[in-house]
């Protein structure tokens, strides 16, 4: 049985200067102390301290064996998205951190997936970038639940997703830039308790509701992260909603509940009976393991909460643990460690 961890953040060496890139959009670095510690930097302040597994892949490995995991689809830090610049110099900003990954996974004899970033501000920028990074070596793209106000239903950002079907290049969105910040502060770190879940599960119904899901090719393989945020929890609510007021069905034909086959959701939602509720909803075969290594806030021992839930069957358990990550990576028949 294969372990693939859908969910897998890097932060390869950027120094200063090559963040003046994104002029004032960020700028974000990794400042490496020498003893495997870090600091993810933007500009001149401290992000967040980080260890070399985010920017070391054979410390990566290491802690990838010591838990048991075969494969890591590898996706840049949110920080790194560069959606705030300039189109021009984000596209080469993603230039820069695309091939970064593909060189922090070169020698790892395919245990490491890369993902690529694009400058998602910029319908036809970033249309460009998939197919080159595509046709380097990445394996799919890793993008931001939202640019701005315009959210994944928008025109231009629905066009960018239909051409990654096209190219066959699977698509994981992970929220960032947290809604409600002005309220939320940074009090207890309830952006990233609050706000990442609601943005995913934002996200989500404003495909469903706004037919985006009817317009784009069921091709499409999208996967949403931390388990689709509020999603499951609250399908009921918006199926009801649907159900009973023409404003939220006038764009939609079917409720939300109808187009949970169209995408997948990783695994970290950290409680066995979440998780149970989140395979009901969305099935055995549309969940996937993901952990957001090499981060504090991620799930510590890999795949533990999909080992505890004893409702899920020795089959299922082993369609989370890495079955359905082969079919979403187009990984069957290879071999894996």
């Amino acid at each position: 049985m294969s372990v693939i961890d859908v969910h897998a953040h890097v932060f390869p060496p950027i120094t200063r200067d090559e963040a003046r890139l994104l002029a004032g959009a960020g700028e974000p670095w990794l400042r490496q102390n020498g003893d495997s510690t870090g600091m993810m930097m933007s500009g001149d302040a401290d992000y967040r301290p980080v260890a070399a597994e985010l920017w070391d892949p054979a410390a990566r490995l290491v802690a990838m064996d010591r838990a048991g995991v075969d494969v890591q689809a590898v996706s840049s830090t949110p920080l790194m998205f560069g959606y705030e610049a300039e189109a021009a110099r984000a596209a080469d900003w993603c230039e820069l951190v695309n091939d970064r990954i593909l060189a922090y996974c070169a020698d790892t004899s395919g245990r490491l997936l890369p993902l690529c970033q694009v400058p998602l501000q910029d319908t036809e920028l970033a249309c460009a970038a998939v197919t080159k990074a595509k046709a380097a070596g990445h394996r799919g793209v890793h993008i931001g639940n939202h640019v701005g106000a315009r959210y994944l239903d928008d025109a231009e950002i629905t066009a960018f997703l239909a051409h990654c079907a096209d190219e066959g290049m699977p698509v994981l969105v992970h929220p960032w830039d947290m809604l409600g910040g002005d309220r939320m502060g940074g009090r207890y770190m309830l952006p990233w308790l609050v706000g990442m879940a609601a943005e995913t599960q934002l996200s989500i119904l404003s495909l469903m509701l706004s037919g985006a899901f009817e317009r784009l090719p069921g091709s499409l393989k999208l996967c949403f992260c931390h388990g689709g945020g509020s999603f499951a929890y609250l399908l009921g609510r918006a199926d009801n909603a649907w159900r009973n007021r023409d404003i939220v069905r006038k764009d939609s034909p079917k409720p939300p509940s109808a187009y949970t086959d169209r995408f997948y959701v990783d695994s970290a939602v950290f409680d066995p009976g979440a998780l149970r509720l989140l395979v009901e909803v969305m099935g055995a075969d549309r969940v996937m393991l993901g952990t957001d290594f090499p981060f504090p806030l991620g799930e510590l021992e890999p795949g533990s909460t999909i080992r505890a839930c004893e409702a899920l069957t020795d089959e299922e358990c082993a369609a989370l643990l890495g079955g359905n990550a082969r079919r979403f990576f187009d990984l069957e028949g290879t071999t894996l460690r």
